[in-house]
């Protein structure tokens, strides 16, 4: 489920990115439903959590 998510989010193979490597552009909804893109978080740090149970049953 997480593999499909980031390929969708990545548009490819999901990859691990090492410590101060720049993101890819990304645009997702946050726990509000407002969207974010990764140009609106540029110069800043920030960290992509995804937590993939969390929408699931159980």
């Amino acid at each position: 489920m997480l593999r499909t998510f980031l390929r969708r989010l990545f548009q490819g193979k999901p990859t691990m990115l090492s410590p101060g490597t720049t993101a890819p552009t990304f645009s997702l909804l946050d726990h509000t439903g407002n969207t974010v893109q990764s140009q609106d978080l540029s110069g800043q740090r920030y960290v992509l959590w995804f937590y993939p149970v969390a929408d699931t049953p159980g």
